[in-house]
């Protein structure tokens, strides 16, 4: 039996996916005993096959289970493969905790078992994320509070004064935040307990990307469970690599359709109807003030593109319809 299971859920990028198994596989974990799972989310190309040759070259033996799945569960699902099967196991052959790896991070240091450690002496914790980190070292925010109407409205302004008078309202944490209980943390590298999934549930299959780790913390908060951020476990993440959805992007892109049913799916399920409009309407109300303010300013729109038709159409219409 396994100390940790690791799983990282591959689509579309295998080099990256057979990078980060490497990272895994190529530290010592503080002598625990690891099992890796990589799971291919039915990639268009010939993801499985590689994986395959590779598993043979690279002699990843038992350490490594390959899950070439044929449809793309997308990452709540892609994840719950795994840990649906863990769960399954008796007790006493499970492992005692998951670590999800995106498929495009890295380990940059001895993260599981400095996670693990922390969760050991910390029953209350329900889960416990890394610091983050871009290729470059650059670090990112990895820990986070939740969604509110306010946090909405300020990020939607993208206007400096507002938000430092707000600052305790954001949703992104600094990235130098220290270690802490937050609301929760980016799930590029987080560790549960499978004890507590046991208990509340491995994530909701609603979702197929975006926010599903949110809820799914919030569920574990619910529970009375701690979550954690620990800045001394650390990861590096080239954000975006497999799914071409960045924060922060210089160039404004439109959101993928999936991204707004989460993002209603998230706000109806954890907010309510009506913390759901709010929040919404807060997001319509600043978006639309950051127009004259970027025009005066000589700066883009702060919303992604189309966002007041999507957004609208997607997430307010439903809202409104009580769908």
């Amino acid at each position: 039996m396994s100390d940790i299971a690791v799983i990282v859920v591959n689509y579309g990028t295998a080099d990256l996916s057979a990078a980060a198994v490497q990272s895994v596989l190529e530290h010592s974990h503080g002598g625990r005993t690891v099992e890796v799972h990589l799971v291919d989310n039915a990639s268009p190309g010939d993801d499985a096959q590689v994986f395959a040759r590779l598993h043979a070259e690279r002699n990843w033996g038992s350490q490594v289970t390959l899950w070439p799945e044929t449809e793309n569960h997308g990452f709540g699902r892609g994840n719950n493969v795994v840990l649906d099967t863990l769960l399954a196991r008796p007790a006493s052959e499970r492992p005692r905790y998951a670590f999800l790896l995106n498929p495009d991070a890295t380990l940059e240091n001895e993260a599981l078992s400095i996670m693990a450690d922390f969760l050991d002496a910390h029953p209350q914790a329900g889960a416990a994320g890394a610091k983050i980190a871009k290729p470059s070292g650059e670090p990112v925010s990895a820990a986070f509070r939740f969604f509110s109407p306010t946090a909405s409205f300020v990020h939607a302004v993208n206007f400096g004064p507002l938000a430092r008078a707000f600052r305790n309202h954001e949703v992104a944490l600094p990235p130098d935040t220290p270690e802490g209980e937050v609301d929760w943390v980016s799930g590029a590298a987080v560790m549960f307990p499978l004890a507590v999934l046991e208990k509340v549930g491995t994530f909701d299959p609603e979702f197929f990307l975006y926010f599903e780790e949110t809820e799914l913390m919030h569920r574990i908060r619910a529970h009375g469970y701690q979550v954690w951020h620990l800045p001394q476990a650390r990861v590096l993440h080239a954000e975006g690599a497999a799914t071409d959805v960045r924060s922060n992007e210089a160039v404004r892109k439109a959101k993928p359709g999936y991204w707004y049913r989460s993002w209603l799916y998230y706000h109806r399920k954890c907010q309510g109807r009506g913390g759901a409009l709010l929040t919404g309407l807060a997001w319509m109300a600043g978006a639309a003030l950051n127009a004259p303010l970027a025009k005066l300013r000589g700066q883009k729109l702060h919303a992604p593109l189309h966002f007041f038709r999507d957004f609208s159409a997607q997430v307010m219409w439903p809202l409104l319809r009580g769908r």
